[in-house]
């Protein structure tokens, strides 16, 4: 394993990278007495310990990274980091080590579901941490990173490539991957900000303004309230969620570009946010006209703002939720889960295949119709006017094939574990998706707590494969990458 030194040295300084940030959390345990700090006093001392050791035993490894070794840092990073951040929530809850696992997965993968109730009475730090662990997970922990490591003699231009979600990956905003890095967390910090003020007007606290610009802004749906949002009964609060939630839900590049030049054009050239924006407008009037229908709502105004904040919310993969709609019927429960699927922009911190994957395959399909028609008919597949690639188009095809196959067996292993069909399904569609909620047992009002400690690693799993995009975590795990 010697081979892989260079990536245990990088991993070290991350993981003490990675310590730096319970500071936030230890600090504030401190400031308002929850009864937490020794929690963070533990697990800073040996995630710090843990670092230390890793760099300091193969610190004269210095090599730049390869792609191989760009793949093997993403996956150890997204796997041993919550390990880490676990520690203070087994520490201070005394909850297992699989439901402490699960909970900072699901917060690092910005998937938000959970396994605690009593959300309400948690210390504030462990709150905060919570949230916080969305928002560092959000645009992604190895861009941060990389921003900093070339400071430390360790380029980051693979491990930028094998983390950058979406199928065109060659392009750099700026001619330096750490400069692309810093410019994209430099936006992502000022939307956290402006979505802070805008929950602190909108008639929230300011601690659980931060956390909730936190979970919003990493689209990772965690909330310091069981009831969610519905706690504040505010169309206000609501507003700024849908709002900020449609933000993040863009290509973090187009914001920078937008902010960089000063001008609504990098959102004109976008080709994905008309798709982005249709699709959550077409399906929040149609659900709404559906659910008013149905008498599920008793006027338009009412069903246009549950409707809309969900529709967003899920299909953004934010998670966040006002009400109950697992009492809706079931096939509006079943689109918003399913738009989870795609709808968010590549570049963006939201889950899914991402809208661009969903327009080339679209347009594949109805290149494959219309050559049925005309075999010798010139018709390639257009993004934005621009031919697709055709090792592109074969990219974006056999993801999707690897996504429904994924699906379909952690279905599958959910159903064999004992799991009834829907919840099983839902369980791991929300997470693969990174989504949160599910639907039935795993519902908007329940948790992830009913899952067995087998049926909750397999959702771990899951919330991994969707993060780092299936392929960087299958990668690693074939024969072959072992290989010399």
């Amino acid at each position: 394993m010697t081979r892989f030194a260079p990536v245990y040295r990088a991993l070290g300084m991350i993981i003490m990278l990675f310590g730096l940030t319970m500071l936030a959390p230890l600090i504030l345990s401190y400031v308002v007495n929850d009864g937490a700090q020794t929690s963070y006093d533990e697990a800073f001392a040996l995630t710090m310990l843990s670092g230390f050791y890793l760099w300091y035993r193969y610190r004269r490894c210095k090599r730049e990274l390869n792609i191989r070794d760009g793949f093997l840092m993403v996956v150890l990073v997204w796997t041993v980091l919550p390990a880490f951040a676990a520690i203070p929530l087994m520490v201070q809850l005394g909850i297992s080590h699989t439901d402490a696992y699960f909970e900072t997965v699901s917060g690092l993968t910005t998937t938000g579901s959970t396994v605690l109730s009593n959300i309400d009475t948690l210390p504030m730090s462990i709150n905060l941490w919570r949230h916080q662990l969305v928002w560092v997970g959000g645009m992604g922990l190895i861009v941060l990173a990389i921003a900093i490591l070339p400071l430390l003699g360790i380029g980051g231009r693979q491990m930028f490539k094998a983390e950058t979600p979406g199928p065109m990956k060659e392009s750099s905003l700026t001619p330096r991957i750490a400069e692309t890095a810093k410019g994209l967390w430099k936006v992502y910090f000022v939307f956290t900000v402006l979505c802070a003020l805008a929950y602190w007007l909108a008639g929230m606290d300011r601690w659980d303004a931060v956390m909730h610009a936190f979970s919003t802004m990493g689209l990772g749906g965690f909330s310091t309230r069981d009831a969610g949002l519905g706690h504040y009964a505010s169309l206000q609060i609501e507003i700024v969620a849908v709002v900020f939630a449609l933000i993040s839900g863009i290509n973090y590049a187009t914001h920078y570009m937008a902010f960089a030049g000063f001008s609504w054009q990098a959102y004109r050239r976008d080709p994905e946010l008309p798709y982005f924006l249709g699709a959550l407008a077409v399906s929040t009037v149609a659900l709404s006209a559906y659910l008013i229908y149905l008498d599920v709502f008793p006027d338009a105004a009412t069903a246009l703002r549950h409707v809309a904040l969900h529709v967003v919310s899920l299909s953004t993969s934010l998670g966040l939720a006002t009400t109950d709609y697992g009492q809706w019927p079931m096939f509006a429960q079943l689109w918003m889960l399913f738009l989870g699927s795609f709808a968010a922009c590549s570049g963006s911190t939201g889950g899914g295949i991402k809208m661009i994957r969903a327009m080339i395959l679209y347009k594949q399909v109805y290149r494959e119709l219309v050559l049925a028609m005309h075999p010798r008919a010139v018709y390639p597949a257009r993004v934005a006017g621009v031919p697709v690639e055709q090792k592109i188009v074969a990219a974006v095809m056999a993801f999707g094939f690897i996504y429904m196959v994924s699906i379909v067996s952690l279905t599958l292993l959910m159903s064999a574990s004992g799991l009834d069909i829907l919840t099983g399904f839902s369980a791991v569609v929300a997470s693969i998706n990174n989504t949160g909620p599910g639907l039935n047992l795993v519902g908007p009002s329940s948790t992830f707590a009913v899952l067995s400690d087998f049926q909750t690693w397999l959702c771990c799993f899951a919330m991994l494969l969707g993060r780092l995009e299936i392929f960087t975590l299958l990668v690693v795990l074939t024969p072959s990458f072992w290989r010399r």
